[in-house]
């Protein structure tokens, strides 16, 4: 597969490698703000999408863990904002998934009144990773969140999943268009990242964007 990624040199992916393969562990749920750590301890990174986007494939596949987070084919499995400990320098946390979810609609509204609520108002957030499924694109409930995140001044960087789910023509044309649109926003990370789970494409650029971020937290 061509590669359609950033590219990062041999010692940023090296140390991508290193910080992906260091402990990390599951902390805690949080079912409501109040439950949040404490904002002065680490910076956090964010992966936030629509319901069954891949987020918890995508943490399991760059921790190169099975099951660190829980994966299922049911949208809306993830209930709660999951955190994570990296190596004891960042917070991995992987947010409920927006739009359609198998759950009562007043449980829904609440899951997004809080990711919203965290994602406007997290100081630590050192950047949220917009997931978006290669299959479908932008869809506007993620315009809906592009425009907070742009208001809110919170730095994201779209990555693509289930690159692997369509053809090579069709995925450069979705990346086109995706980095397109992502340029009209001015909260949006200039560079897209194309991955999959599944196959492992862009995991190791992920990584060495993460390491990246890590080190200048």
């Amino acid at each position: 597969m061509k590669n359609l990624n950033p590219q990062y040199d041999t010692e940023q992916l090296e140390a991508g490698r290193k910080l992906l393969a260091s402990p990390c562990t599951f902390v805690l749920g949080v079912a409501s703000l109040s439950q949040l750590p404490p904002d002065d301890q680490m910076g956090e990174i964010a992966f936030a999408g629509r319901s069954n986007v891949g987020k918890s494939s995508l943490i399991n596949a760059l921790t190169g863990r099975k099951s660190l987070a829980k994966t299922s084919n049911t949208p809306g499995r993830t209930q709660q904002l999951n955190y994570f400990n990296l190596a004891d320098c960042l917070f991995l946390v992987d947010l409920p998934g927006y739009g359609f979810a198998k759950a009562p609609e007043s449980m829904v509204k609440k899951w997004q009144k809080t990711i919203f609520a965290y994602l406007q108002g997290r100081v630590n957030l050192k950047r949220v990773f917009l997931l978006i499924d290669s299959r479908h694109g932008i869809k506007k409930v993620d315009r809906d969140i592009m425009e907070m995140l742009d208001k809110a001044a919170v730095t994201y960087q779209i990555v693509l999943t289930k690159s692997d789910k369509i053809s090579a023509t069709e995925l450069e044309k979705v990346l086109t268009q995706t980095r397109t649109e992502t340029s009209k926003h001015a909260a949006a990370y200039v560079e897209v990242i194309v991955t999959s789970s599944e196959k492992g494409f862009g995991i190791d650029e992920l990584r060495a964007e993460i390491a990246q971020i890590a080190a200048a937290a």
